[in-house]
């Protein structure tokens, strides 16, 4: 999936290289601490040493730990073999002083925290563009009348605009999720074997930190806790079922008794080998179906939290999985997105088509209350409006051609409107009125 669909710096994030890289990254950063310290043997000049020789490579490293069978001590091998190459005959090996004092969650939690947040500014990136366009998307269609819809059945008047304003509140409380969830996850620790600094400084630790932009962890025990990934990982969930919510809506208004709205269709694109006709919502289904991906990995973060006493590495192997999987499927599903909902075709004609389809039913609500503005009982109203109402719907459901249910009120006895009070009912528009207070609010909206 990375090579094929994934955006480049999501891909990169999660590429082997880049994790080692980060790894490299923190040794350097830790023995230059130690250097400013001067609380073990490693100069300032063989700090700077280490910082312009250190190397590593994955294949290398690949190799190395088909003996060692231990990632981090091929890493450190490796990373020792780049330092040393060229260091003089007879002359202190400078990579001595890697990974000195340090256990190895201190190097692979930390980099996976610098990982997760690289990962985090990438969906965030990604949700304020999806955002924008829905803001923007629904001040276009602002006027474009349509039926609401609520059990999958017509309900009353709305317009198309107050989907995509829907929308885009939506993801912004996924920008707000992520930014939380970045915050938790920007946490490093470089505590030693139990987390009680027993090799290390502290200082160290905040050096490094500062370096990488992240917090040091106040009390790690050799693990950062990953109720943190887990936060993370909910987010995603969230943010991957909030996508999901969006593409379902897709599907549904794009059915062929519905077709409101369809996503783009591009020249030469085939939507059936067997079926010449048919323009499938093949985008939309696929963003649906990642969603369960990213939804099911969630629990396999909440699965990792308890580990055994300070640290096990029963959640090492799976969260290796379901992070860059979650991730990566996450920044697809947005691209996908993006390039959906920006080009969605909606067909103004077909909702008001589709407005009138049950003949004024969606009118009831108001000749509710204007018959109960008349002096008649709540109850006694709800009797009239309904058996008028079910008139109209066995006719629809019968295929017969009957009277609308404002015709049917005007022959019954018992309404007490008249022609004056139909008019303004049964405007669609009437139900609109204070439409204005939805889209100032959009209007403050930012990404």
């Amino acid at each position: 999936m990375i090579d094929r669909y994934t955006r480049p710096e999501m891909g990169r994030i999660w590429e082997l290289q880049n994790k080692f890289d980060i790894w490299r990254e923190i040794e350097v950063l830790a023995c230059e601490a130690q250097a400013q310290l001067g609380t073990c043997g490693i100069t300032a000049e063989e700090a700077q040493w280490i910082r312009d020789h250190a190397g590593c490579t994955a294949e290398r490293i690949a190799e190395i730990e088909k003996v060692t069978n231990h990632d981090v001590i091929a890493f450190t091998t490796n990373m020792a073999e780049c330092i040393d190459a060229d260091v003089p005959e007879g002359q202190e090996k400078p990579s001595r002083w890697v990974h000195y004092g340090m256990t190895s969650s201190d190097l692979g939690d930390t980099a996976l925290s610098y990982q997760i947040v690289q990962a985090i500014d990438v969906i965030l990136a990604d949700v304020k563009e999806l955002g924008a366009t829905c803001k923007r998307r629904a001040f276009e269609l602002r006027d474009a009348l349509c039926v609401g819809r609520t059990h999958g059945i017509h309900a009353e008047p709305m317009t198309f605009g107050m989907k995509f304003g829907s929308w885009a509140y939506m993801l912004k409380r996924c920008q707000v999720r992520m930014e939380q969830a970045r915050e938790v996850a920007a946490t490093g620790a470089i505590s030693g074997a139990v987390g009680t600094y027993s090799s290390i400084d502290p200082a160290v630790e905040r050096y490094v930190c500062e370096n990488l932009g992240l917090a040091p962890d106040p009390l790690s025990t050799q693990v950062l806790a990953r109720d943190r990934h887990a936060q993370v990982m909910a987010a995603l969930a969230v943010t991957a079922s909030t996508l999901e919510a969006i593409a379902m809506q897709v599907r549904l208004l794009q059915q062929s008794d519905v077709i409101e709205a369809e996503e783009p269709f591009t020249k030469g694109q085939k939507g059936s080998s067997a079926m010449p006709h048919k323009r499938n919502p093949i985008t939309a289904e696929r963003v649906c179906g990642l969603a369960r991906v990213v939804k099911a990995n969630a629990q396999v973060a909440f699965d990792d939290v308890a580990l055994w006493y300070e640290r096990d590495i029963s959640h090492s192997g799976a969260e290796r999985v379901a992070l860059a999987d979650s991730f990566t499927a996450l920044d697809y599903m947005f691209g996908k997105m993006q390039w959906m909902l920006d080009g969605l075709q909606v067909y103004p004609a077909k909702m008001e088509h589709n407005l009138w389809r049950t003949r004024g039913l969606i009118f009831s609500s108001k000749v509710l209350l204007a018959l109960v503005d008349t002096g008649i009982t709540r109850e006694d109203a709800y009797v009239i409006v309904q058996r008028n109402a079910m008139k109209v719907w066995e006719d629809i459901q019968n295929a017969v051609d009957g009277p609308s249910f404002r015709e049917n009120l005007e022959a019954d006895p018992d309404c007490t409107l008249g022609v004056a009070q139909l008019d303004k009912i049964f405007d669609p528009w009437d139900f609109l009125t204070r439409i204005d207070v939805v889209f100032e609010r959009l209007e403050e909206l930012e990404f």
